[in-house]
């Protein structure tokens, strides 16, 4: 995996191309130097925890046959006060949506991207308490299934 991340030449803006081409923008705040213009660095890599535990979250469900609609992640973290301001708890709370998902495969699904799949959190994990809980929303319409979930 490769990332550059490139000073813009204006305040604390920042570019990082990754290695899949793709850009994104990073931003201090005004106090720091920054125009408040795009996410802080610590926020992408809070939201880069979120996609890669939905993500498996969302993987596990599937490959169990469940069908799955939706799933948001909230996330909520704390920092150390004084340099490095590393992360030292984070709550996530999963929103998964889907017709008659089994409450065990949901907790089953979670428990598995966090102590096994998703390499975000487990890294983070060695300074922060992760903690989480979910709640199962009911979708609405006829049972359908993701085409994938149907391949063999």
């Amino acid at each position: 995996m490769e990332c550059k991340v490139k000073w813009t030449g204006e305040g604390m803006s920042f570019l990082a191309e990754t290695g899949s081409n793709h850009v994104v923008v990073m931003d201090g705040a005004l106090e720091a130097g920054g125009r408040n213009i795009a996410p802080r660095p610590m926020e992408l890599l809070l939201a880069g925890t979120g996609g890669c535990s939905a993500y498996d979250v969302v993987l596990i469900l599937r490959k169990g046959r469940q069908a799955v609609s939706g799933c948001e992640v909230y996330l909520q973290a704390q920092r150390a006060d004084s340099d490095p301001r590393v992360f030292t708890r984070i709550h996530m709370h999963f929103r998964v949506s889907g017709k008659q998902l089994k409450k065990e495969l949901v907790a089953r699904a979670i428990k598995l991207s966090k102590e096994k799949y998703c390499s975000a959190s487990i890294m983070l994990g060695k300074t922060a308490e992760i903690t989480y809980d979910f709640e199962i929303i009911e979708a609405e319409g006829p049972l359908t299934r993701h085409p994938a979930d149907t391949a063999q």
